[in-house]
């Protein structure tokens, strides 16, 4: 461990009696007003006591910014010239008032009304500076993608992670972490991971919470779905410079999944409909991981802001989906959203 650091102090009202000390829930937006409602409604069933929610918006155009405040978030305003993942979370993190930061994406939902009391509770074990949750899909997610979410989220936990992998759109830290190591605020993504990773460095644990699950809601173009992976490669490229992506790693990492994941739709039957989007999600995900290799550009503030707001980004509102009962079966801590 760094001379330089010192090492978080466990907050004192963890040990004092059945007191529950403030969660903060910090969620970013940018017009998410199609699912964001779901969220604020699974928050609100939450059986934790004591929590805030801080918005940190980034110009929102439709009703985002109202819908919050009729749950009563606490909204904090940035323009979209100055957003990057990491700079709203720093933002986020710097108005919130909570002993832990949950970080939840504008279009996730909990499954479970146990969902803060899942995420929070590996922190009364020393040194656990992150925990993170599993993440499935619904009705609308694309097949490829809920792939991804099982591979990435099994349901196995892990209470000590050997490695750095995470993810922000489920997670929390703790708060006296943070004001250690802030977050990256010019990586085009995966600001989650290259914090991860220097909290490991300095001794941190990392703990996989499988029970804390969500609902993670992409509802995403084919030149969205590469945008996404085409930024994240930039990132990753400065998180992990030994890495490479090359032509040959295209060719074979998608032809592999798409294989992969028509064996999959084969064996739950849905192989004829979901064909030509395992297709052309595996196409469009390794495609736009490669440009992100090959993009030699300073990461500049124009050249974030076109990945993070592109050209007719914004679509008009929709009904929320249906809610999400795995197999059919409603547990008594699953939140009912059919209302």
């Amino acid at each position: 461990m760094p001379e330089s650091f010192e090492e978080p102090k466990a907050p004192s009202s963890q040990h004092a009696g059945d007191a529950k000390p403030l969660v903060s829930i910090v969620v970013r937006s940018y017009n998410e007003s199609r699912f964001i409602r779901r969220l604020f409604v699974g928050v609100a069933s939450q059986s934790y006591p004591n929590i805030e929610v801080v918005l940190v918006d980034s110009g929102s155009t439709d009703e985002t910014v109202s819908i919050a405040k009729s749950f009563g978030a606490r909204i904090v305003h940035i323009s979209s010239a100055e957003f990057s993942f990491g700079r709203s979370l720093n933002i986020g993190c710097a108005a919130a008032k909570g002993e832990f930061l949950v970080f939840a994406s504008a279009h996730v939902y909990p499954t479970r009304k146990d969902w803060i009391e899942q995420l929070v509770a590996p922190f009364r074990q020393d040194r656990v500076a992150l925990v993170y949750g599993k993440q499935r899909g619904n009705e609308i997610t694309r097949f490829s993608e809920e792939q991804i979410f099982r591979q990435w989220f099994p349901d196995d936990p892990a209470d000590d992670q050997s490695h750095h992998f995470c993810n922000n759109a489920n997670c929390a830290v703790r708060r006296t972490w943070w004001q250690q190591i802030g977050y990256d605020e010019m990586l085009t993504g995966l600001e989650d991971l290259a914090w991860a990773k220097e909290a490991m460095k300095r001794g941190g644990r990392l703990v996989y919470a499988p029970h804390a699950e969500i609902i993670h809601i992409h509802d995403e173009s084919w030149s969205r779905i590469q945008n996404r992976y085409c930024r994240e490669a930039i990132a990753l490229k400065h998180i992990e410079p030994h890495l490479s992506f090359g032509l040959k790693d295209f060719f074979w990492l998608a032809i592999s999944n798409v294989v992969t994941d028509l064996r999959a739709a084969r064996q739950q039957s849905v192989l004829r409909q979901e064909a030509r989007g395992i297709f052309l999600f595996r196409l469009n995900q390794f495609w736009g991981t490669y440009k992100g290799y090959r993009f030699d550009a300073s990461v500049t503030r124009d050249v974030r802001n076109r990945f993070y707001f592109p050209a007719a980004a914004i679509k008009s509102p929709a009904q929320p989906p249906s809610g999400h009962m795995a197999g059919g079966r409603v547990e008594t801590l699953q939140i009912d959203y059919s209302e």
